[in-house]
């Protein structure tokens, strides 16, 4: 049975263009409001001793989805099914009196959690000290700065040892030295195969303290699954929020339009297809990091004594290149002269492709024997890379050492 279940869980919120709007509506019964859909038929599951991570873009929804899931809001339609004790650390300051102390906050938050007070009186040394907030912890709260706020409530929520650990972004305001301690005891938490539900704009830990992630993207679920393919897809998404339009946009009218024009010219030569393909020669849409892929385009003649020069490309955009190979005249490859009506295939071997996430086309092209002006270009389709555990856009072939005295 899954600890956490959601099925076609939606949540709208009223929106007011002035406060006493909300008055008129109740007196006149007539609707003075605007609905604001902020989550849409949201379903998953999360089974016991797993951990899922929420990511997306700021006003997605992941926030109002932990707070449902722990009950601080409740749904406009669906039902959220929840199996054992939660803990929750939620925006800062949540569930704490400003006006008590940090010592007594503990019993408050404690007993919300259900824990006995004997139970209580027994843990509170342990989360004075992991909160590292002993001279401030007889202080009242509203004293503290946003970084003790959190050392004491993540100190709460994880010491009372709950069976589904909720967390949001909160840890983002901790320094590094606790940090680093929380991520620890989050890690102890997942090796006692307990379930922990965990927001972040940290791909890093989402890839390494989550099994599985949501992409939550305007509210709606856009990716659900691996946690390490699905972060990959985010930052390919986010990676090309570019001014420019992608090929995808380009094609139907410039790109076409200029292709089209090309076969009105006098021509040299031409491309009449291109192949992305593995080493054993099968064509292949998706490509691993670090593997190796054979580029090939057929090429046709048109005129005598042809002789020109071979280029492709890598392309996020029409306007964006990641990797170009052009032949030069240093390269052991035949050039010309070729006669009219030969038809040969140009194939390029690239070695350990550096790429670690994205989608991308293969450009191929034909230059006149100077290389400065080219003939025609073609796009293969669509690539996309196999995601793969890591930051950044790129991923490097490296062998470690360590020497030790």
């Amino acid at each position: 049975m899954p600890r956490v279940s959601v099925q076609n869980l939606n949540k709208d919120f009223k929106i007011y263009e002035r406060p006493q709007d909300r008055l008129y509506e109740i007196i006149l019964r007539k609707q003075r409001h605007q609905l604001y859909h902020v989550l849409a038929d949201i379903s998953f599951a999360v089974p016991d001793g797993k951990s899922l991570g929420i990511i997306g873009d700021n006003g997605a929804g992941k926030s109002t989805l932990l707070k449902l899931l722990v009950g601080t809001l409740q749904p406009t339609s669906g039902d959220i099914a929840i199996n054992g004790q939660v803990a929750a650390l939620l925006e800062l300051g949540a569930g704490f009196h400003p006006e008590f102390t940090g010592r007594k906050n503990i019993y408050l938050n404690a007993a919300l959690l259900g824990v006995p007070d004997e139970n209580i009186a027994e843990m509170e040394r342990d989360i004075i000290t992991f909160s590292e907030l002993d001279y401030f912890i007889d202080r009242p709260v509203k004293t503290y700065s946003s970084g003790m706020y959190v050392r004491l409530a993540f100190s709460i929520a994880t010491m009372v040892r709950p069976d589904i650990l909720v967390i949001d972004e909160a840890l983002s305001v901790g320094d590094m030295a606790f940090q680093k301690k929380c991520v620890q005891r989050m890690n102890e938490f997942r090796q006692q195969q307990k379930t922990m539900v965990f927001c972040s704009h940290s791909m890093f830990h989402v890839q390494e303290l989550c099994e599985i992630a949501i992409w939550l993207d305007k509210g709606k679920i856009q990716e659900i699954g691996d946690s390490d393919k699905v972060v990959g897809h985010y930052e390919d998404f986010c990676n090309n929020k570019k001014t420019y339009s992608s090929i995808r946009e380009d094609m139907p009218g410039e790109l076409r339009a200029s292709q089209t024009a090309q076969k009105h010219e006098v021509q040299d030569c031409r491309i009449n297809s291109i192949a992305v393909k593995s080493l054993n020669g099968n064509d292949i849409t998706t490509i691993k990091p670090l593997s190796d892929v054979l580029l090939e385009m057929e090429v046709e003649v048109l005129v005598e004594n042809m002789q020109g020069h071979f280029g492709f490309a890598f392309m996020k955009s029409t306007e964006e290149p990641i990797a170009s190979f052009l032949t030069t005249n240093d390269d052991e490859i035949e050039i010309g002269s070729f006669a009219k009506g030969d038809v040969f295939k140009v194939s390029l071997v690239i070695e350990k492709v550096a790429m670690r996430v994205g989608e991308f086309y293969v450009l191929g092209g034909l230059a006149d024997k100077s290389g400065l002006l080219w003939y025609e270009t073609k796009f293969s389709k669509l690539l996309a890379m196999e995601p793969s555990k890591g930051v950044g856009p790129m991923i490097m072939k490296c062998e470690w050492q360590l020497d030790k005295d």
